[in-house]
């Protein structure tokens, strides 16, 4: 629903709120107040792992995309709902988690993060037929050819980025101790943001819960159950650990379970359920299919399997629009 303030409200007055909004867009919430408590939970995170770097990237990049919408002249009631600025605060933590930190990077983290804004705007013009929307498919996309690009471009060295190679079949030792589940569970959870800790993810959480309960609701279960569908088949023990496994079925669940799925009965909660397991498996298929490019899979796996599972339930669940 549009901010009917940013009719009558001069733009910079709403640019705050916006830019909040947008953070909060991440997972589907128009709410400045999610918003924030996102970015508490990114610095938190950033900063306890040594990586304040991300959080200010996180800043920039949503900066940067919400100025983008604002210089392109585009519809007013998308930058009103943060809708211009999801994609590249994504990007923002992306490029730092990923690359050296250079002035080189920071441009190329400027550049992309106003790409997603328009990139944003034309696939929605190609999915809008189907009735579904883009989601954060224009940050992985324009994110991927960034991370591709800096194996060769060497003023963003790609100093966090895997080794090239062929998965190989390791397993290793997983701790099963409540404690440790209750870690991995609220990692995954904190890794939407790219944030490894497990204090991001109640404060993403508490975030989700001021805007919409069932979105909070969603996010913990899927977290939970993308967490014991991993350890069921034995997916890569370091990989579970770091909640690497969570984040993207946790959007899945959040667009299936609360947002574009109206209806709250059986069948909602059994499609949901079903999509959140499935962008397990799409998340260790893409593992293996990237790993020999190096490059993490970012939220691809929850682009597909929302899709996959929004586009034949559409008359069946009369979703909202994106």
């Amino acid at each position: 629903m549009a901010n009917q303030a940013a009719t009558s409200t001069p733009a910079w007055r709403e640019f705050p709120r916006t830019v909040l909004r947008g953070v909060g867009q991440v997972m589907f919430q128009d709410s400045m107040w999610t918003g924030l408590l996102f970015f508490i939970g990114i610095f938190w995170g950033a900063y306890a792992e040594g990586f304040g770097i991300v959080a200010w990237g996180a800043l920039v990049g949503v900066i940067v995309s919400t100025l983008t919408g604002y210089l392109l002249k585009l519809p007013d009631d998308n930058g009103a709902q943060g809708l211009w600025g999801f994609n590249g605060v994504l990007v923002g933590c992306a490029f730092p988690t990923f690359m050296g930190n250079t002035i080189w990077m920071w441009l190329a983290l400027i550049l992309c993060a106003a790409m997603t804004t328009w990139v944003r705007t034309g696939l929605n013009n190609i999915f809008g037929k189907w009735g579904v929307s883009s989601f954060t498919f224009p940050f992985v996309l324009c994110t991927w050819f960034f991370l591709l690009a800096a194996r060769t471009m060497h003023g963003m060295p790609p100093a966090f980025e895997s080794t090239p190679a062929f998965p190989t079949e390791t397993v290793g030792h997983l701790d099963l101790a409540f404690g440790s589940l209750v870690i991995y569970w609220l990692k995954g959870v904190g890794q939407v943001f790219l944030i490894n800790n497990w204090v991001t993810g109640i404060c993403f959480l508490i975030g989700l819960a001021l805007c919409s309960w069932r979105a909070s609701l969603w996010a913990a279960i899927a977290s939970a159950v993308s967490l014991f569908t991993a350890i069921v088949w034995q997916a890569p023990a370091t990989d579970v650990a770091n909640g690497l496994y969570g984040f993207s079925a946790v959007l899945t669940g959040i667009a299936l379970g609360a947002t574009f799925c109206r209806s709250n009965d059986w069948r909602t909660w059994i499609w949901a359920l079903l999509g959140i397991v499935a962008t397990v498996f799409i998340q260790a298929a893409m593992n293996v299919a990237f790993a020999p490019l190096g490059i993490a899979t970012l939220t691809g796996p929850f682009c597909i399997g929302t899709w996959l599972f929004l586009i034949p339930g559409y008359k069946m669940f009369a979703p909202k629009q994106a």
